[in-house]
């Protein structure tokens, strides 16, 4: 499979589907799955308890479940586990101070970031309520996402999250898949990214342009970050520049990059340097819940940049997204579709990482730990991370003016091989056009293109 993402986007733009993709040089070779031996070969240093403890900037009496590893007590059986916390976040709700603090402590006996999904995904729930109680959850989200851990350390948790979970490549696939398709013809392309992160997502497709029978494409790509990203990437986006770059060197692909720091909806037309001749795809990849809609902010800056991208009449406009309900969903209900999402999302990591690895801790406490507590402890601007379904993702996009380009059957097909490299678990469904990836009977990430 480690040719299975760049066929993809050299097959759909190629004459008929026959004709072989060139071969994916060594470089390339980190979309592969990562196989289980490979993983548990290189034992990596893990941050003290104490540490994760100050980085969080926690202060409350409560034993809080890290501290507590080895004397957690068997867990109860999920669903009392599930109980105990929906008590918890009932009385905080209720403002019954007493009956929360008691039953946390209580919860703390049975939760633990080494324990099994359950256990684990109890830990941040636990958490987010104490930050909710002691308003610090702000704080913590900042500290996760900002400080801690330096960003070296950070992009290798992330790079390990890649590679032992379909999720991202998922995706980048479906995605790249899309914008190949709908340009395959095109002489002039003009990428614009809303999350350009590292850059990653478009060496393979710059590989597959560059090996187009009719020749390559001119490229131009349009990279957007907010500037909080920067520390993740641990530079600028002339990092992201300078390897773009050195790829297209490589195929022999002409290509511009231009990198804007800001945040999406800051983002006008103007900006955009848009030229007359472009074909022009417009990417959005797990970074479209962060903008705030009509329940936070009255401009609704969340359609508005959708209207805005409509109005440079894009020939595709890709989106991924988290298929979880928690932006408008009162506290309650938004805790439940949090616990649930989340358990199912550890328990497929845990098909990956054995129970007791330090990778597993601190992919989970960097990468998820702060979404979970975010969307438990904060309300109004303060919750950045506000996830909706794919038929509410559609409402939008048609409402801005946009009609569903379904994704191709060929891409889905070849998903759904990859998926099988990682485990029989993770479930492939088409629906309306969009591509919805899952874990069991639980869909998990959403994929669908727009012109």
């Amino acid at each position: 499979m480690k040719h299975a993402l760049q066929e993809i986007e050299s097959v759909l733009m190629s004459p008929d589907h026959n004709e072989a993709a060139a071969s994916t040089s060594a470089e390339f070779e980190e979309i592969k799955p990562k196989v289980l031996s490979k993983q548990r070969s290189r034992p990596e240093r893990h941050q003290s308890q104490a540490n994760i403890a100050s980085t969080r900037q926690l202060q409350y009496s409560y034993s809080f479940p890290e501290k507590r590893q080895r004397e957690t007590k068997e867990a109860p059986p999920m669903m009392d586990i599930k109980h105990l916390l929906a008590r918890c976040a009932e009385a905080l709700d209720d403002s019954r101070v007493d009956e929360f603090e008691t039953l946390v402590k209580e919860a703390a006996k049975f939760v633990s970031i080494n324990g099994d999904p359950i256990q684990r995904v109890g830990a941040y729930m636990l958490e987010g309520l104490v930050a909710r109680h002691e308003t610090s959850g702000t704080k913590i989200y900042r500290a996760l996402r900002c400080r801690q851990p330096e960003s070296k350390e950070l992009l290798s948790y992330m790079r390990i999250l890649y590679d032992i979970c379909p999720y991202f490549k998922f995706g980048h696939m479906a995605a790249n898949g899309a914008i190949a398709e709908s340009l395959r013809n095109e002489d002039r392309i003009h990428i614009i990214d809303f999350q350009i992160a590292q850059g990653t997502q478009w060496f393979t497709l710059i590989q597959a342009l560059a090996a187009r029978p009719r020749g390559p494409p001119h490229v131009r790509i349009t990279g957007i970050d907010d500037p909080v990203s920067e520390f993740a990437r641990g530079d600028g986006l002339q990092l992201v520049g300078k390897n773009l770059s050195e790829i297209s060197k490589k195929f022999k692909i002409p290509l511009d990059f231009r990198g804007l720091s800001a945040y999406g909806p800051q983002v006008t037309r103007d900006m955009l340097d848009i030229q007359p001749g472009e074909a022009l795809a417009v990417n959005f990849t797990l970074q479209l819940h962060h903008t705030q809609d009509e329940s936070v902010n009255v401009n609704n800056p969340r359609d508005g940049l959708l209207r805005m991208v409509k109005s440079l009449s894009p020939k595709v406009v890709t989106l991924v997204e988290q298929e979880s309900n928690t932006n408008t969903t009162p506290f309650l209900m938004r805790f439940s579709e949090t616990f649930d999402y989340y358990c199912v999302m550890f328990e497929s990591i845990d098909e990956t990482l054995p129970r007791d690895s330090k990778k597993r801790i601190n992919v989970e406490q960097h990468c998820l730990a702060k979404d979970i507590v975010n969307i438990i402890a904060c309300e109004g601007k303060e919750r950045i991370e506000r996830h909706e379904l794919l038929g509410k993702w559609r409402s939008r996009l048609t409402m801005a003016g946009f009609k569903s380009f379904p994704l191709s059957s060929y891409v889905n097909s070849v998903i759904k091989t990859l998926l099988g490299f990682y485990s029989d678990k993770y479930t492939l469904v088409e629906k309306d056009g969009a591509t919805l990836l899952g874990w069991k009977n639980r869909n998990l990430i959403s994929a669908s293109a727009w012109h």
